[in-house]
């Protein structure tokens, strides 16, 4: 049991981690993007990604928003 606590501790860690690394990256793409909205000093296009993400569950009508919904919740519920 001490094991699975670990490694949803780890887990809650690196999605954390993971969010805060999104959100700075969107923060320097609007400071710092050029008119290919690439950071020079961030290789990936983060805005691009996340508006694809959207996108692509926006064009799954209601399974995209049942996904959408479900990831809201686990981040939610992670949260408590």
């Amino acid at each position: 049991m001490h094991f699975i606590e670990t490694l949803r501790r780890w887990v809650g860690a690196l999605t954390d981690l993971g969010l805060v690394l999104i959100a700075l990256g969107v923060i320097l793409q609007i400071l710092f993007g050029s008119s290919n909205g690439a950071v020079p000093f961030l290789p990936v296009d983060v805005i691009g990604s996340v508006v694809g993400l959207v996108k692509g569950l926006g064009a799954e009508g209601l399974v995209g928003l049942v996904a959408l919904g479900i990831i809201a919740w686990t981040f939610n519920r992670q949260s408590r």
